[in-house]
């Protein structure tokens, strides 16, 4: 059953619909009761503030409700009630100001004298349109008395007088907080007049950190202050106006997603927060049982905690670069998916470690600063090649899967290959490779062997020794026997510029050393040439790159065969 009722101030009329008829205004006093307000309006009544604000004046009454009253510790409650005439009273004038204040009128950062010894309110006016008052939400608003109005709010507030600082000094549960915020020097920010919101670690949420990474980063002046910065906004966030995820920008300059999850507030998707709006003169604090480290406070060890690195992360540390990954090295580690590792299985050879340290380089970069046909050098002396493509960013063979983390000393790239360094020319690579029998004499007797293995950057479209022996015999034999005609055939499965895998998009094209342009696409991670599938991607040499096709491409029109 749906049950209507009207609006304070406002009653029915017999056969009209709605609530048409307005009623005359009250004081303050019986307005209270009209909107619900009953144990306002009863302890004021206690209180002897009933003379006050039946009489003459302009007042603005933010109003608790009956169960914001209900909801306060029994301890706080009965301290009130048993000294009606001095801490009830007191009380309710905090929730008063000497002038008549719409919703309109509460502007976002205002403090207002309250009648209780001037002490100030503070107002909180959010984009989405709810208005707190010390971080109570403003549940009915402009509730209209001949003498003033009434904002019903939905718990009771108290006098603010200290400073997010001071609250932070003054509670034991923040010890360890207390220690650090003073080892990194931001007692005077959190003592400065400004608008913040502390999300507050317990001593309890740093004793979950293990010791050695705790103590490294309280031992670390910039690693402790950029890790504090990120438990800190510049804005005042009073739980009442958080409705959904909603990134917010950290001092620290990284954002934390703040949301809630039915009743609790959450932090990066994670309810955390056991207790909230403690609010001081220059902020807010919440707390949080948890402690937030960001990455620029991480090793690389750290920053590969991830649940799609486990592989690589493992084979890292097995390889004996443990001390690269929890030094103060500046590196680039590029670490593999898990998804790279799922049709082998490594185990650390002296190949394999050496493999593994082409993965870091010696310096720590950031994705955005990589530009096309840079080289990085590895700890092994290699030096690897970026390649920039319109959709993919890529180190030889492997392209960057996921945004980068910077951390204190060290950024990891998160990366879906493993990567394969070259180790030779691309005439090296098809030597090296018997399925390529073939290829490399059509090679030699079409001239062009010292093409393959001088400077460049070529995309090779290899063919198998099965591709070759696939063509009709006699073909083949004409073929072979014409040295210009077999050089321009193997001229269109060349390209001019090296493009991996990664770099292929939905549809892409290449120009070949001969002929018209090659068309390549990829469907289910397979990249097809002239819809030729390459049966093996991404075999990577000094001067290009080798992609192996089971036929001879063909190109797609008639009129562009060779």
């Amino acid at each position: 059953v749906i049950s209507y009722e009207c609006c304070p101030g406002y009653e029915k009329v017999h056969g009209e619909r709605g609530c048409p008829s307005a009623l005359p205004l009250t004081n303050l006093f019986n307005t209270l009761g009209m909107v619900g307000a009953t144990t306002t309006k009863m302890y004021s009544d206690r209180a002897e503030l009933r003379p006050e604000i039946e009489g003459p004046g302009s007042f603005t009454m933010f109003a608790p409700s009956n169960n914001a009253w209900s909801a306060l510790p029994t301890e706080i409650l009965d301290a009130l009630v048993s000294n009606v005439n001095i801490e009830l009273l007191n009380a309710l004038h905090y929730h008063m100001v000497n002038r008549r204040l719409t919703s309109e009128d509460l502007k976002h950062g205002m403090a207002i004298p309250s009648m209780y010894q001037d002490f100030e309110v503070h107002i909180h006016h959010y984009p989405n349109g709810i208005v707190t008052v010390n971080c109570a939400r403003l549940v009915k608003t402009d509730q209209h008395a001949t003498n003033g109005v009434v904002h019903v709010v939905d718990r009771v507030i108290t006098a603010i007088t200290n400073t997010v600082h001071q609250t932070i000094e003054t509670d034991d549960n923040l010890e360890t907080l207390r220690t650090a915020v003073a080892a990194a020097g931001l007692t005077t920010l959190l003592e400065s007049n400004g608008h913040f919101t502390v999300f507050a670690p317990t001593n309890e949420a740093f004793e979950k950190i293990p010791p050695e990474t705790l103590n490294r980063i309280l031992g670390d002046p910039v690693a402790l202050k950029d890790m504090l910065n990120y438990h800190i906004l510049n804005s005042i966030q009073c739980s009442e106006a958080i409705v959904a995820g909603t990134p917010m920008e950290t001092l620290q300059g990284t954002v934390l997603e703040v949301g809630c999850d039915g009743s609790q507030l959450t932090l990066n998707g994670k309810a955390i927060i056991s207790d909230k709006d403690h609010l001081g003169t220059n902020g807010v604090i919440h707390y949080i049982d948890e402690l937030l480290i960001p990455d620029s406070a991480k090793t690389l060890l750290e920053l590969g905690q991830d649940s799609t690195l486990t592989s690589a992360m493992t084979l890292f540390v097995d390889a004996g670069l443990n001390s690269y990954l929890t030094g103060s090295e500046p590196l680039t580690l590029l670490a593999p998916q898990n998804d790279a590792f799922k049709d082998t299985s490594l185990s650390v050879t002296p190949a394999v470690r050496k493999l593994l340290r082409n993965h870091v380089v010696k310096e720590q970069l950031t994705s955005k600063h990589l530009y096309h046909g840079q080289e990085l050098e590895t700890l092994e002396g290699l030096k690897l090649r970026v390649f920039v493509y319109r959709n993919s960013l890529c180190i030889e063979n492997a392209c960057i899967a996921a945004h980068d983390k910077k951390g204190r000393y060290g950024s990891l790239f998160i990366v879906d290959k493993v990567l394969t360094p070259p180790m030779g020319t691309v005439m090296d690579v098809l030597k090296g490779d018997s399925r390529f029998s073939t290829l490399v004499g059509a090679i030699q007797k079409a001239g062009l062997t010292e093409m393959m293995n001088r400077r460049g950057a070529y995309t090779v479209f290899a063919p198998t020794n099965e591709a070759f022996s696939a063509m009709p015999q006699g073909e083949l034999n004409k073929l072979m026997a014409n040295p210009r005609q077999l050089a321009n055939v193997l001229k269109y499965h060349i390209g001019e510029e090296i493009l991996v895998s990664g770099g292929v998009g939905s549809l892409s094209r290449l120009k070949p050393l001969q002929g018209e342009k090659l068309e390549l696409s990829m469907k289910n991670s397979t990249v097809y040439i002239n819809k030729v599938p390459v049966i093996e991607a991404d075999m990577m040499a000094t001067n290009g790159v080798v992609h192996a096709v089971g036929s001879v491409v063909q190109p797609l029109r008639k009129k562009s065969q060779l």
